[in-house]
C-alpha cells in the first residue's frame, strides 16, 4: 500500500487574483459616470481615474467590518456621487465578472496533483457563490467576510480557515493579488506566498513567490511544499 500523502492546501484571494475585478469595477465606473476625458499624453485604455478612489474608499468603509461587501460597494458608488438608483449597479453586476484566462485550467492542475482549495474573500456569501460558478473549480472551503464580520488585511479569515479545517500550515500556501489584504498578513502569520503580480506593481512586503500570472503556480506551490 503506498502511502498516504498529507493534505495541502493553497488558499486564495478571489478578486484581482481569480476574478478580474478592475476590468467589472471600470466597466460600471463608466457606465454609471461615462468615459473620462482624457489628455493626449494618457493612454486611451487606462484606468478609469475614478478607480484609485474606489478603492481607497472601499478600504474606509470595511474598516471595523460591520458592512457586508454589498453595502460597502453600495456606499462606495454613492459617495464618489452616483446617481440616485445606481448606487446598487456594482454590486449588482458582480456576479457577471469573468475570470483571468488562465485560472480555470491552473485550479483544475492544481486539484489534479492532490492540492484542496479554498477561498479567503472580502466578499458575501451570495456573491462569492456566483464567481465560484464563473470559475468553474470546486473549492473545498470559503471564508468570507459577511460571515465572520471582518475584512483582510485583518487576520480573522485565516484564523476561521484554520478552524474549520485543522489545516498544517507548514503545508498551506496562500495565493493573492494584494500586497495590503493578503500577502501582508500572510508574512504576519509566517505563511508562504505567492503574489500574482499582474499590473507589473513594486512589493512592499515580501513575498516568498512573484508571478506575473496563475500559469506557473502549480509548478511553483510544489517547489515551495513537496
Amino acid at each position: 500500500m503506498s502511502p498516504t500523502v498529507p493534505t495541502r492546501w493553497a488558499t486564495f484571494d478571489c478578486y484581482g487574483t481569480l476574478i478580474d475585478w478592475n476590468e467589472g469595477i471600470t466597466a460600471e465606473l463608466v457606465r454609471v459616470f461615462g468615459e473620462p476625458a482624457r489628455t493626449a499624453d494618457e493612454p486611451a485604455l487606462g484606468p478609469h481615474p475614478l478607480l484609485e478612489r474606489y478603492h481607497e474608499l472601499e478600504r474606509e468603509l470595511e474598516r471595523d467590518g460591520s458592512r457586508t461587501y454589498r453595502e460597502v460597494m453600495t456606499e462606495v458608488m454613492r459617495r464618489l456621487g452616483a446617481p440616485a438608483g445606481e448606487e446598487s449597479g456594482l454590486a449588482d453586476s458582480l456576479p457577471g465578472w469573468r475570470p483571468f484566462a488562465e485560472v480555470p485550467a491552473t485550479l483544475e492542475e492544481l486539484r489534479r496533483r492532490g492540492w484542496k482549495l479554498a477561498l479567503l474573500s472580502n466578499s458575501d456569501s451570495d456573491l462569492i457563490a456566483a464567481s465560484k460558478q464563473q470559475l468553474g473549480v470546486e473549492f473545498d472551503e470559503t471564508v468570507v467576510a459577511s460571515e465572520i464580520h471582518s475584512y483582510k488585511p485583518g487576520l480573522a479569515h485565516w484564523i476561521e480557515f484554520y478552524g474549520r479545517t485543522l489545516a498544517d500550515k507548514r503545508r498551506h500556501v496562500h495565493v493573492a493579488a494584494s500586497l495590503y489584504h493578503d500577502i501582508a498578513p500572510a508574512a504576519r502569520l509566517r505563511l508562504p506566498s505567492v503574489w500574482i503580480n499582474r499590473l507589473g506593481e513594486h512589493p512592499g512586503p515580501s513575498p516568498t513567490v512573484e508571478l506575473t500570472d496563475l500559469s506557473g503556480l502549480p509548478d511553483a506551490v510544489e517547489g515551495l511544499i513537496s
